[in-house]
């Protein structure tokens, strides 16, 4: 089993670089999914409030004898709590879902401007309450813009330690990605591989012969050397470990540009622009 890196936090804690994601999988299928990532070696699970799975995902790590500080387990605020009192419920409704005593980490999942009159300052500050009594060890966010993460940075204590944003080869989210790199936070990629739209690109596709690897493999590779954090989702026993063999083959440097060259700015964002989200389940 290769040794999966992990990125050191700016409050001190390690995070595995590679996880596995559950967004989108049905919870009916959750459980087996988490069970058979973790029996391959993810050490690092990704979930939230609204991808209705949590409870799911606690029993497959309780069920996998893993001792629980070795599985790294994040979720996220639901759109519908940002208020601070509503956001201690939902964040006690995540603990008794998952059936844990705390999170490794937990992000506001939209920042949502145009919501709660654009005050995502207070939800922040609650949790860094929620850090500050140990039930969420790192806290952080989710989909924040420059403009967001620099009024955070000025209103609160605590910098985010990840922001979890939209990145793949056809939206590198540059602006985003360099702050989150000039301020210490650790950057997130969802959609990594653009819900599959990159796989077919010609330039991939070429890459993946000259290394022997899929297309998926080597994107998520040029995501392992931008140092991004990233957790495909695959309920196929065969992609979930396909997805884990990244760390015995190195891109070269011409390869890492290549892909780079592909970037479509907002042309290529496949999910609502963060500005303009403003939906709450």
């Amino acid at each position: 089993m290769p040794a999966i890196p992990s990125i050191e936090l700016n409050d001190g804690r390690s995070i595995p670089q590679l996880g596995f994601g559950v967004f989108q999988i049905p919870p009916a299928e959750t459980a087996e999914a988490v069970a058979h990532a973790l029996r391959v070696g993810y050490r690092h699970i990704d979930t939230a409030e609204m991808y209705g799975n949590e409870r799911e995902v606690g029993e497959a790590v309780r069920a996998s004898g893993i001792d629980r500080a070795e599985v790294w387990v994040t979720s996220k605020l639901n759109n519908g709590f940002h208020e601070p009192g509503a956001a201690r419920r939902a964040f006690d409704g995540t603990l008794a879902a998952l059936g844990f005593d705390y999170v490794d980490l937990f992000l506001i999942h939209w920042p949502l401007p145009t919501l709660y009159d654009g005050d995502y300052v207070s939800t922040w500050k609650t949790l860094e309450e929620l850090k500050a009594d140990g039930r969420a060890r790192s806290i952080g966010v989710s989909n924040f813009q420059v403009d967001h993460l620099q009024r955070l940075m000025d209103e609160c204590d605590v910098v985010p330690a990840v922001n979890q944003i939209e990145l793949h080869p056809y939206l590198q989210n540059r602006d985003v990605r360099d702050f989150d790199e000039d301020n210490g936070i650790a950057t997130e990629a969802w959609s990594p591989i653009a819900q599959g739209a990159v796989l077919d690109d010609a330039a991939i596709r070429a890459i993946a012969e000259e290394t022997g690897r899929s297309a998926a493999q080597v994107v998520l590779r040029w995501h392992v050397q931008h140092d991004n954090i990233v957790f495909p989702k695959s309920t196929t026993p065969e992609r979930i470990e396909e997805n884990f063999r990244i760390f015995d083959f190195e891109l070269s440097e011409e390869q890492v540009e290549e892909i780079d060259a592909l970037d479509r700015g907002e042309d290529g964002r496949t999910g609502p622009h963060p500005e303009r989200f403003a939906y709450v389940p």
